[in-house]
Formats: C-alpha cells, sequence, structure tokens
C-alpha cells in the first residue's frame, strides 16, 4: 500500500497555476494500492469571520489538506469541470445570480445555453474526503482508498511546481484560496499540521516581532474582518521582504499598474512604475507596495481605504491620481 498525505498543496489542476502533471504521474504510476489520509488537517473549512453567506462566491473556495481543482467547479459555455461533479450541474443560471449552489449540497445551478461563448465562473464546491477520493479515482482512472492514520515521523515529500508560479497567481490575481492554502503549507512545514495558527504564531514571533503596532492576523488571505494591520505595518513588512528577496524576482511576482492583473485598469497608458498587491472586500479598498518615481526613486507606501459608501472604482480613481501625482513630483 501506498497511503498519502496532502500538503495543502493548491495547484493540482488548478486553473492556470496547473504546468506539469508530476503528482497525477507519479500517483498514476504507483504499482501499490493508493490510500488518501487527511488525519493532518486539524483545520475549519472557512476561516475566523468569513462571511457564510459567500460559500457560493469564487473568491471563497473551503480549505483542505489535498485540493482538487482548486476546491471550486470551473463553468463555461461549453465544460464544466471536474466532469465528475458535471451530472451535478442542472437548472438554471439566474441573473442577476440567485443561487449557484445548494447551501448544503453540491447541487449546482447553471444554464450555459444563455450565456456569452467567452462566459466562465467559479463555484466553490463542499469538500470532504470521500469527494477527494472519488475525484482523484476518477481522474487517475485507479482506485483510491481511505484511511484514518496518523503520519510516520519521517516522509518523503513530492514536489508539484515551481514556487514562484503560485505566488505570481496570488499577488496578480488576489487569489484569497492560494493564500489560504500557502498558510496552511507553512503550518505543515513548521509542525507536519495543517492549522493556521500554527504558522500565524511562528511568523508572529520569529520574524515580526518588530513591527512599530499590534496586529490581529487570523487568517491567509484577508477575507476575515477580524484581521487589524496599519498601513505603517504593512510598509514594514514591504521592507522586510526587499530585504530578502532580489528586486528583479520581486517585482515580477507583483501586480502592475496597466498590466493583466488586479491593476490592469490603473493608469494603463503609464508605463509600469506600481508594484504591489491589492485588497478589497466589500466598502473596503487597499493598495500598497513599491512605487519607482520619475526620479527612480523607489518608495514604499501603503493605502487603506476603509468604512466608504461610494462606488470602489472611484475610490481607485483617485488613488491612481495620487500615486501619479507622486510619481511626477518625487
Amino acid at each position: 500500500s501506498l497511503i498519502f498525505w496532502g500538503t495543502g498543496d493548491p495547484s493540482l489542476l488548478y486553473g492556470e497555476v496547473y504546468q506539469n502533471g508530476r503528482v497525477l504521474n507519479f500517483l498514476q504510476s504507483r504499482p501499490e494500492k493508493l490510500f488518501f489520509s487527511s488525519t493532518n488537517f486539524q483545520e475549519k473549512i472557512y476561516g475566523p469571520g468569513w462571511s457564510w453567506d459567500d460559500y457560493q462566491e469564487y473568491y471563497q473556495p473551503e480549505r483542505s489538506s489535498f485540493p482538487v481543482y482548486g476546491n471550486v467547479l470551473e463553468v463555461t459555455r461549453n465544460t464544466i469541470t471536474p466532469k465528475y461533479l458535471a451530472s451535478k450541474a442542472v437548472g438554471k443560471l439566474k441573473t442577476p445570480a440567485a443561487d449557484l449552489r445548494d447551501r448544503f449540497s453540491n447541487h449546482f445551478y447553471i444554464d450555459r445555453s444563455e450565456v456569452p461563448s467567452k462566459f466562465k465562473t467559479y463555484i466553490p464546491f463542499i469538500t470532504s474526503d470521500s469527494l477527494t477520493q472519488k475525484l482523484l479515482a476518477d481522474t487517475l482512472k485507479r482506485d483510491v482508498g481511505i484511511v484514518r492514520v496518523t503520519q510516520p515521523t519521517s516522509l518523503t515529500t513530492l514536489y508539484s511546481i515551481p514556487v514562484d508560479s503560485i505566488y505570481k497567481l496570488l499577488m496578480q490575481q488576489s487569489d484569497n484560496f492560494i493564500a489560504e492554502q500557502i498558510l496552511l503549507m507553512c503550518a505543515q512545514k513548521i509542525s507536519d499540521t495543517l492549522k493556521a495558527d500554527i504558522a500565524i504564531e511562528k511568523v508572529k514571533k520569529d520574524f515580526l516581532a518588530d513591527m512599530p503596532d499590534a496586529m490581529e492576523w487570523v487568517d491567509g488571505s484577508g477575507l476575515s474582518r477580524y484581521n487589524q494591520f496599519t498601513p505603517r505595518t504593512i510598509v514594514k513588512l514591504w521592507e522586510k521582504i526587499y530585504a530578502l528577496v532580489p528586486q528583479e524576482r520581486l517585482f515580477s511576482l507583483l501586480v502592475t499598474n496597466g498590466k493583466p492583473g488586479t491593476l490592469r485598469t490603473m493608469l494603463p497608458n503609464r508605463s509600469a512604475f506600481i508594484f504591489g498587491k491589492t485588497g478589497s472586500l466589500a466598502n473596503n479598498y487597499s493598495l500598497s507596495g513599491y512605487l519607482i518615481t520619475k526620479k527612480n526613486r523607489l518608495l514604499i507606501f501603503s493605502s487603506m481605504n476603509t468604512g466608504f459608501v461610494s462606488p470602489t472604482s472611484a475610490v481607485r480613481r483617485n488613488l491612481a491620481k495620487t500615486l501619479n501625482f507622486i510619481y511626477e513630483h518625487y
């Protein structure tokens, strides 16, 4: 028998980040009987303070130890992925969408005949050991069993894809799912247990003890309203990152004004001078990172806009004007 545990790696069969079949090829080629165990996953599927009624929104997939297909159903006009769940997709997709999925079951409501040819949406599915087993078995075309056994003291780790391809999607597309799973991967590396608090406490103690302000940090993505950081703290964090990561590599991972990603519409006619990360929730919009001025000065900034009732697009426009002014005059 071959027993395997997940490390929290989010890349297996997940959209554009999935670049090779190393994990699938390994599992397909092994002569032993395959058994999956999730005993190292000691976390809830949702983070503290997440909004329960966002269960069907693309940005809030469930956390798990061995994600497959990003824990989401990908729907286009012509395809439904994973195919195993296609039979669960019935009914009509309403505009605006009412319910895309049942609250407590993997039944989806989709009518692809009424959507544009380039239509694509993602709907989180309810995860479970049983579903992971079925998805793997259906994809691998071989039996996969489930066991509940603790990990041995020594394990062999199979690595999937280059880490920068994960970081790039996280930073440029602001992918919450990847952020959450990376935090679980850090916890697994520290303790062999996938629990976010393990990684958070370790990082706060060993790397962020000198932050200028007190922090409240509860999840990996920032979906929770419980997270509390000051702009000054975020600037200090960017300083630490810049000291650790060479600029060429670092800037290639970050979202840039006018380029594909969450800043594609910000100052598109201006050459790249903003390199950073966005963050948004209802009535909140943040942008922080590095700014290279016209005089080739490197500045670090953090802008947090909270509690506004105007459209987010208006906040973004005003911030773009401010950043452009700094670029021109500093």
